[in-house]
């Protein structure tokens, strides 16, 4: 936001003259001090309009800057105002219903949460961890409509996603999926969700405060972690209750999915990147089924310090390497294709695999039987194979 302020100076001018006769008379006469002070009165009086003109205009000016603030202020409201006008229709409430026992004791244990409507027949993407352990699980649309016969087709324990589907409709309204990897760090964003559980469709608006954040998320008491990485950081207000929902741009596109919130900071929160869940989507969409592409290998992301700590020569890549158990899966077609425990995916099909690109990120965008185009640096050389993507195995 600019501001255009102007200057403004006025400088007065004037002239002054005199006459002479060939007989002084002491009436029509004026002495030199009586026109030197007429001059200077003028001047005054010109030097304090001139004085009092420039003040009056600042004065205008200030409030002219301040209106435009107001109106830029006043035309960013009505912005997210029409986005989550835009939005809301595709944007759910789930409710959940678990199983829970307190030493001897069994009940029933209420859940909450939001998901994205992702196509008129029924289809719904959420958090894992909204639907996980569900024994019973309802959708309500923006417009209070209630469905129980709720089907969940399937779960992806490494970017915490769940898709669901609403069983006997046609005419959802779904959301407009847009591109996370155009995200900038200080773009405006807006967040829609079920905030706390209680406050259906609640709009909080703010900026993407980073890119590419590696975090460990728990429920309450630290049960459940699991590993998310490549993740859009927000100070946009997530509450419980907005997992599973949409953060979108100023155009109404969905570019994450909201699902963690730090609990021992104000205005950190982290959105899964639409682009880490674009392949499901579509997978979902045409089969009705969760499949996910299987290269087989454990990895971890390349930093200057893991580079420098493991002596490699490059600083950027998935570098294949496992704490536990083999680095490459037996049979995988990673392991097909000749990758081994120490070589570093640097691309596939072509781009570049580093902090803002991960390998999760380039498997999740391809889909089981995919040819990949997988460049690795093994012993300092560069290498290319062909790998033919496997489905994930069933955890």
């Amino acid at each position: 936001m600019a501001d255009a302020t102007k200057d403004i100076k006025i400088t007065p001018e004037g002239k002054s003259g005199g006459a002479t006769g060939s007989a002084p008379h002491p009436q029509g006469s004026r002495s030199p001090g009586l026109r030197l002070t007429a001059l200077g009165f003028f001047c005054f009086v010109f030097g304090f309009l001139g004085a009092w003109v420039a003040l009056a205009s600042g004065v205008v000016e200030q409030q002219t800057t301040i209106t435009e603030k107001r109106n830029i202020v006043s035309q960013e409201g009505d912005v997210v105002a029409e986005v989550a006008k835009q939005v809301s229709p595709s944007v759910v409430s789930i409710v959940t219903e678990s199983s829970a026992s307190l030493g001897y004791r069994s009940y029933t244990q209420e859940g909450a949460g939001t998901g994205i409507v992702i196509s008129k027949d029924g289809y719904v993407i959420t958090n894992r961890h909204v639907v996980n352990g569900a024994s019973t699980v309802e959708v309500v649309l923006a417009d209070g409509t209630t469905y129980e016969d709720v089907e969940l087709i399937g779960t992806d324990t490494v970017n915490d996603l769940a898709f669901l589907k609403i069983k006997g409709v046609d005419s959802l309204v779904p959301a407009v999926i847009g591109d996370s990897s155009s995200v900038e760090v200080g773009q405006k964003v807006i967040a829609i969700g079920n905030a706390l559980g209680q406050y259906q469709t609640s709009v909080t608006s703010g900026i993407v405060s980073g890119l590419g954040r590696p975090i460990i998320a728990g429920g309450e008491g630290g049960q459940d972690t699991e590993s998310l990485s490549n993740l859009l950081q927000t100070d946009a207000a997530i509450n419980p209750g907005n997992s599973g929902g949409p953060l979108v741009n100023l155009r109404g596109e969905v570019i994450g999915i909201n699902t963690a919130i730090d609990q021992d900071a104000q205005g950190i929160g982290f959105a899964i990147p639409i682009n880490d869940a674009k392949g499901l989507i579509r997978s979902v969409k045409k089969s009705g089924e969760l499949k996910r592409a299987f290269l087989g290998v454990s990895h971890v992301m390349l930093t200057p310090e893991i580079a420098k700590y493991h002596k490699l020569s490059i600083s950027q890549g998935a570098y294949i390497v496992s704490d536990s158990g083999p680095a490459v899966s037996s049979d995988s077609p990673a392991e097909q294709a000749g990758l081994r425990s120490g070589d570093v995916i640097t691309k596939v099909n072509g781009e570049k695999i580093n902090s803002t690109n991960p390998l999760l990120s380039a498997m999740s965008q391809l889909k089981p039987g995919d040819t990949a185009s997988v460049t690795y640096v093994r012993d300092s050389k560069e290498k290319t194979v062909d790998v033919v993507l496997a489905n994930y195995p069933a955890s």
